[in-house]
C-alpha cells in the first residue's frame, strides 16, 4: 500500500536576506525555521534541506539494515545511525557519509560490513540520492 507523506514551506524575501518555516504536516511534529544562512554557514537554532535529507537517510537507513539483519536470522538489539550531508553553495549537496553503529548478537565482522552495504544500496532514500557519493563506515559493537 502506498502511502505519501507531505511537508510544506512558506519562505518569505529573497534568498540571502530571507527566511522560511518547513512545516511537517503529516506527522504534526511541528514547524521549523529555515534560512540561507543556516543552510551555508552556521545552524544558529535553525534546519536546512540538507539536515532534513540527514535525518530522512538516517532513519531509513536504519528501517533498511534493521529489517534485512531480521531476514537473514541475525535481528539487531540496537542500531544507531549518523548521516553527515555536505552543502557545498554554488554545487549543492557534494556528498552523504553514513555512520552505523549496530548490536547484532550472533554475527561476525564481514557478515555486519555486508549486510551493512547491502542496506545503503537499497534502502530507498539512498536510492532517490542515486545522483550523490554515499560513503559508509560501519561498526559491529
Amino acid at each position: 500500500m502506498a502511502t505519501t507523506r507531505t511537508s510544506h514551506t512558506v519562505w518569505e524575501g529573497n534568498l540571502l536576506k530571507g527566511a522560511g518555516t518547513v512545516s511537517l504536516d503529516s506527522s504534526g511534529r511541528g514547524s521549523f525555521e529555515v534560512s540561507w544562512p543556516s543552510r551555508a554557514e552556521a545552524a544558529n537554532g535553525k534546519t536546512s534541506p540538507e539536515e532534513l535529507i540527514a535525518a530522512a537517510h538516517s532513519s531509513c537507513y536504519s528501517m533498511a539494515l534493521s529489517h534485512g539483519l531480521d531476514g537473514a536470522g541475525t535481528p539487531p538489539t540496537r542500531v544507531e545511525t549518523k548521516a553527515d550531508v555536505t552543502f557545498q553553495p554554488g554545487e549543492g549537496i557534494t556528498g552523504i557519509h553514513l555512520t552505523v553503529r549496530a548490536e547484532v548478537p550472533g554475527l561476525d565482522a564481514e557478515g555486519f560490513a555486508a549486510a551493512a552495504e547491502d542496506a545503503k544500496k537499497n534502502c530507498p532514500v539512498s536510492q532517490a540520492l542515486a545522483g550523490t557519493t554515499i560513503t559508509l563506515s560501519a561498526e559491529l559493537v
